[in-house]
């Protein structure tokens, strides 16, 4: 154990050496969930609309009354004509055109159908269905408002039997996106910061030419692959106190599960990232390879394939298949299990099963080739 420790020192001390590198490892992963909590939120409110109404009336009014103070919407201009409303979709100014028709009001009060027009800009597919959906909630909640205002003049009273829908949302009672995205960093930043770091820091040996004088060593290579791998993974463990601190206490994103459970789970999936990051150094000639090889190869399908950005279920079935070899996948249902379910290992096993069991395998298999390019 005394060799594997002076060969994990001798990594710490190159490390510090390269000051470039300190902030990279420390504080890059601060920066990024910050940036990435604050910049990704797809929550869908105060949507700038712009107003047509060519009928002028009361009930017009009052529907308008309804679109803004449901908090979803506000005007951000109004037309004459809902031609003329087009061209605050085109600069961006509006994302959404309301038009009331002449004789909206006449319509609604005689109790026929009342036509409405609702334009939206579909450049961004998934802000517009919101916000189409927003918008025929408010328009449907009127008429059904109306509609029982007018039974109970009649004196029907409550004369439609039906059903009253009341929602209850578990994890997310807010449905927050920050909640979904923000844990989602952590993930990334483990990937990104072990898998290069573990890659660019075996081949630097090669471009220094270090790695000879290693090899004439009196060491093993079980203990020269254990003494360069350990740093990045303490590395690892620290970025993980690190980035669950800003999710709690910067975004109030919940904890709900155990720390010391997630912690566990993160250095089962620090098995792969690290044995990644020795199977591409085995690959390779130089940083500047291990680097494009890193993240073309690997980091890029690994992130857009593992559910933390894209669900899962909306891919094509071959494609949902390819997603059971990603190890990232399941470090995101782990996060997301204990961040937001309170899920421990009683229902994580699975996955930490998995995990362990991929970890072990991606590092025997670079493991052999790291001992044969010593030998």
């Amino acid at each position: 154990m005394r060799v594997v420790w002076e060969v994990i020192v001798k990594e710490f001390l190159q490390i510090r050496r390269d000051l470039r590198m300190i902030p990279v490892i420390f504080v890059a992963p601060v920066v990024q969930i910050t940036v990435f909590g604050f910049a990704v939120n797809t929550d869908v409110t105060r949507v700038p609309m712009v107003l047509v109404d060519q009928d002028r009336s009361a009930t017009s009014r009052d529907l308008v009354s309804r679109f803004v103070d449901s908090g979803y919407f506000e005007i951000a201009a109004t037309e004459e004509q809902s031609d003329a409303a087009e061209r605050w979709l085109v600069v961006g100014r509006a994302q959404l055109a309301l038009v009331l028709p002449r004789g909206f009001g006449a319509a609604v009060g005689a109790g026929r159908t009342a036509a409405l027009q609702v334009i939206a800009d579909g450049s961004d597919a998934a802000s517009a269905n919101i916000a189409l959906g927003y918008a025929s909630a408010v328009a449907q909640g009127y008429g059904a408002d109306l509609q029982a205002t007018r039974l109970h003049a009649a004196g029907a009273g409550s004369v439609l039997p039906g059903f009253s829908l009341v929602p209850r949302v578990f994890y997310n009672p807010d449905l927050r996106s920050r909640w979904f995205y923000v844990p989602a960093v952590l993930a990334m930043v483990l990937l990104v910061m072990t898998l290069l770091l573990s890659a660019m820091g075996v081949v630097r040996e090669k471009e220094i030419g270090t790695m000879e004088q290693l090899i004439v060593t009196p060491i093993r290579p079980w203990q020269l692959l254990v003494g360069k791998l350990a740093p990045f993974a303490i590395i690892g463990i620290i970025q993980v106190f690190l980035v669950t601190g800003v999710t709690i206490f910067g975004f109030g994103v919940p904890l709900r599960g155990s720390f010391l459970a997630l912690l566990g789970l993160s250095v089962l999936f620090l098995l792969s990232t690290l044995g990644l990051g020795l199977l591409v150094s085995t690959l390779v000639q130089n940083q500047q390879q291990a680097m494009m090889g890193a993240a073309l190869a690997l980091m890029m399908p690994m992130i857009l394939l593992s559910g933390l950005i894209f669900p899962i279920e909306n891919m094509p079935p071959l494609i949902q298949v390819v997603t059971y070899a990603i190890p990232l996948r399941y470090y995101a249902e782990i996060i997301r299990g204990v961040f937001l379910r309170g899920s421990g290992l009683s229902v994580l096993w699975p996955q930490a099963v998995t995990l362990l069991g991929m970890g072990l395998a991606i590092l025997t298999v670079a493991a052999l080739r790291f001992r044969k390019r010593l030998d």
